[in-house]
């Protein structure tokens, strides 16, 4: 541990300093979290086309420029093989002594028959400075001025030319050689190089832009021949949109999209096949669904009807002994007063599974003007007259609320709602009904929402809370009885409605939310 004053101190505090400086401010967005778009497959084709085209272009190109250039350079060697062919056969024809007499200057080597514009030549003794010259382009031989002449002196002497670089003029090819009867004078020519690197310069702008104008051309029909070959993936993908947003969770559902295939042999053709033999496993799994949803829905249908006058008849009878005349023991009193109640609460079971089959079988429902402001005063004037313990509030516009549909089903949707409010809450739960118009840019619609201050719903139980059967916990429940079919049967009407229905619940709220089409 460091303390204020120690000299470690100061090296973890600038440490410390060093760190929050450098560290990242919370939210910021780095390089690595921002999105990157993922490359598509005919993008990542041509890309890998395109790579492919510019490495053998590149290849090709610089084979050939250095193919060209080598031929140029032998030929300039050569030329000056043969230059200095010329000065020798020159050198043979000057007085005895050249050119080791000190006196000799480059010029007579130059001033040879068949000696090329541009020519340099040097004389470069054993001892003492070498002396050069040079054919300008008009054929003139005129000395080399001697800061230049260092470049020819330092060519090796071992009859290979060389390559040198003469301030001033540019690149040369030079080559040296020496004779015995020459007193340890070395001749050194020199021809420019000029010409040849403009010409290969030249050739690598030609294959450079030809290989481009390639590669667009390439590209080009690649991406129309890419395009072309990808289409049918194209129509597996639109067929597969087409599919999505088919209704397949029920009714009779009719796959009759199917992918266009030309030939099987191919890959995409195989993969369209196989998309084809799926989408008609999959017409035939929901076709099968179906029938046994349609078997099951009319047993249902069927069942709850032929239930409905067996029921009536136990509670009339029921009704008949209770009412009669005569005394009965208490315990067949209350006998018969168990198999009323259980009567009634069957009976409304059965009420709800008929109406359940019926909505399920698309039944069309009563298209009518509805007020929804007087149906939800209404309704919670009926559940305040069954629940007086309950805190019931109501929030409504001024002006009616007129949606179109069945009254009487809408009136059992709050009805529900409202009774889900009493049974699940305790004692002096403040319940509050409000109704409002809602307007986004999707559509116009109603509103209703049920909201109370309860002990919430578990939340293992609210994403099957809409389903059949489903029952709350029991830190919502003050009795038993519940069949668990109100709020199957909220969903099932509101939908019927062209509507939806949703739940946000957490310790101390729940409310339930219903959006209706104006």
């Amino acid at each position: 541990m460091t303390k204020p004053g120690d000299p470690g101190h100061a090296t973890a505090t600038r440490e410390e300093a060093t760190a929050r400086v450098t560290a990242p401010a919370a939210g910021a967005v780095t390089d690595a979290a921002l999105p990157r778009h993922p490359m598509t497959l005919r993008r990542r084709l041509l890309v890998i086309v395109a790579a492919l085209l510019v490495a053998v272009s590149a290849v090709i190109g610089i084979a050939t420029v250095a193919i060209f250039h080598g031929a140029s350079v032998a030929r300039l060697d050569t030329d000056l093989g043969e230059a200095l062919s010329r000065a020798e056969v020159g050198i043979s024809e000057q007085p005895p002594g050249f050119p080791g007499d000190p006196s000799a200057e480059p010029g007579l080597i130059l001033n040879v028959p068949g000696q090329a514009a541009g020519t340099l030549a040097a004389l470069v003794p054993d001892e003492g400075e070498a002396t050069a010259g040079y054919i300008t382009e008009r054929g003139r031989v005129l000395p080399l001025p001697g800061e230049l002449t260092g470049s020819l002196a330092a060519v090796p002497v071992d009859g290979e030319p060389h390559s040198i670089d003469v301030p001033q003029l540019g690149d040369y090819r030079a080559l040296a050689t020496v004779r015995p009867e020459w007193d340890g004078v070395a001749i050194v020519l020199a021809l420019p190089m000029a010409d040849l690197n403009a010409q290969t310069t030249q050739l690598a702008w030609t294959v450079a832009l030809v290989a481009l104008a390639g590669l667009a051309v390439a590209l080009a029909i690649g991406s129309a021949v890419v395009r072309r070959a990808l289409s049918p993936l194209a129509d597996v993908t639109a067929t597969a949109q087409r599919v999505s947003e088919l209704p397949l969770d029920r009714g009779d559902v009719a796959l009759a999209e199917r992918v266009p295939v030309d030939d099987e042999r191919t890959e995409v053709g195989r993969l369209g096949t196989a998309f084809n033999r799926m989408l008609g496993h999959v017409a035939s799994a929901l076709s099968a669904r179906e029938q046994s949803e349609q078997k099951v829905r009319r047993f249902v249908a069927d069942a709850s009807h032929e239930l409905r006058t067996p029921l009536a008849s136990i509670r009339g009878y029921a009704e008949l002994t209770r009412l009669h005349g005569g005394e009965l023991p208490p315990d067949v009193v209350h006998a018969i007063g168990r198999i009323e109640s259980e009567s009634v609460r069957m009976t409304e079971l059965v009420e709800d599974l008929l109406l359940l089959a019926r909505l399920d079988e698309g039944r069309e429902l009563a298209a009518l003007s509805v007020d929804l402001r007087q149906l939800v005063v209404d309704a919670v004037g009926d559940a305040q007259a069954a629940a007086p313990d309950h805190d019931w509030r109501v929030v409504v516009l001024d002006d009616p609320v007129t949606v179109i549909g069945d009254a009487s089903r809408l009136h059992q949707v709050l009805g529900n709602l409202l009774a889900n409010a009493r049974v699940h809450t305790p004692e002096g739960t403040k319940v509050v009904v409000r109704l409002q118009r809602v307007t986004d840019a999707a559509r116009d619609r109603v509103r209703l929402t049920v909201t109370d201050d309860g002990p919430g719903i578990d939340a293992d139980v609210g994403e099957d809370l809409f389903e059949r059967f489903v029952r709350g916990d029991a830190s919502r429940s003050r009795r038993a009885g519940s069949t668990g079919l109100g709020l199957a049967i909220v969903r099932a009407v509101v939908e019927a409605h062209r509507g939806t229905v949703a739940v946000e619940t957490e310790p101390g709220r729940t409310e339930f939310t219903v959006d209706l089409p104006v």
